[in-house]
């Protein structure tokens, strides 16, 4: 089963510290600090633009400059690519955040720039790629590997990891599909970022609360599905439906009496979300999480199929944000604008459920 992004709010909070998460959730959310960007609390600024200047090598103004520009570009890449159907072969932003779509014939440039977009001339189509990746994934799966869109590349990307075995057939049908696949080898195993044996009320895991939401009046968190799955009763609430493998999203009733629509940031100030949104490659982006608390990053990949031992969950969203084992569950965002729940982690990478299909899914709405 595959699946698309949308989706709108959020509230992170560890499981095991989903008691501190209890006392979290009734913490009404507070307005907004005015910031130098747009959706940006001051906290999440500091860490995005202190990470991006790091990374980047530029200096914090800069930094500043380019988390201003994301959110257009990002829309305008999901625009564009829209608007040409399969003359486009997707898109990304680029170091400088600006737009970039690919393109499979030169009468679509023009197009493409009259919209804002740089185009760039690539060899796959989205079809092309889609059928490579299709072909990866109907071979027995193999835990430990995983498979996604690198539009930057305009390739499929098949990541196989030092724990993984028996890969021939899969590294024998990779190459068959020539240069529309690129292998790539990573150190370590590919895990689902759930601690087991960490008390909590009525189970033995610890996970990161997610987005807080509502049906008819009655507050839920949308959690990781791994999470739900293992444990019926919460801190915050009884689970009351998962979907892993295949997907990674559950749900949660929130029983404490209040859900704001924010973020902890783990120092006593929140992350207001009013949006939801479609992570694009390229594009800047914040986790929050139990363990490891708030960290940045940017998007690797999306489309991604990771192969856990427990089962494959596709179309994931692939991201270099820093995630460890108690994260489970936690929110993916860029400033205002939610994006997934985490999922796990692997070969330095970390992935993380969209969030709007969990929302369709449960039929909620973020607060």
């Amino acid at each position: 089963m595959r699946r698309t992004s949308p989706g709108h709010h959020l509230l992170a909070r560890s499981a095991t510290t989903l008691v501190a998460a209890a006392a979290a959730i009734g913490f009404s959310c507070s307005p907004a600090t005015a910031t130098t960007i747009d959706g940006y609390s001051a906290t999440v600024q500091q860490e995005a633009v202190a990470s991006l200047a790091a990374d980047a090598g530029i200096s914090e103004s800069a930094a500043v400059a380019l988390l201003r520009a994301q959110a257009a570009g990002a829309d305008t890449v999901q625009r564009v690519t829209a608007s040409l159907g399969a003359r486009a072969a997707d898109g990304f932003l680029d170091a400088a955040a600006k737009p970039v779509v690919n393109v499979l014939d030169p009468a679509a440039v023009a197009q493409v720039e009259r919209a804002g977009a740089q185009a760039r001339l690539v060899k796959h189509s989205s079809a092309a790629l889609a059928g490579a990746q299709d072909a990866l994934q109907a071979l027995p799966a193999v835990a430990h590997t995983s498979i996604g869109l690198d539009p930057k590349a305009n390739q499929v990307v098949l990541t196989v990891a030092d724990a993984a075995k028996g890969t021939d057939a899969l590294l024998k049908a990779a190459a068959a599909l020539g240069d529309r696949v690129r292998v790539e080898r990573v150190a370590g195993e590919m895990h689902t970022a759930i601690y087991n044996g960490e008390a909590i009320t009525g189970g033995g895991t610890r996970c990161s609360a997610g987005f807080n939401t509502n049906r008819g009046g009655q507050n839920y968190l949308i959690d990781a599905g791994h999470c739900t799955r293992a444990v019926s009763q919460w801190n915050v609430g009884p689970s009351q439906g998962a979907s892993f493998p295949t997907n990674d999203y559950g749900l949660i009733r929130n029983t404490t009496g209040s859900a704001p629509g924010a973020v902890t940031l783990w120092n006593g100030s929140t992350q207001r979300i009013s949006s939801a949104g479609t992570a694009t490659v390229g594009q800047r982006i914040s986790k929050s999480g139990s363990t490891t608390h708030l960290t940045s990053g940017s998007v690797q990949r999306t489309n991604v199929t990771v192969n856990y031992a427990e089962g494959s969950v596709y179309q994931l969203i692939q991201t270099d944000a820093l995630v460890n084992p108690g994260d489970s569950g936690g929110c993916l965002f860029a400033g205002s604008v939610g994006l997934g729940i985490t999922s796990g982690k692997g070969g330095g990478s970390s992935y993380f459920q969209p969030v709007g299909e969990a929302l369709s899914a449960y039929g909620v709405t973020l607060n």
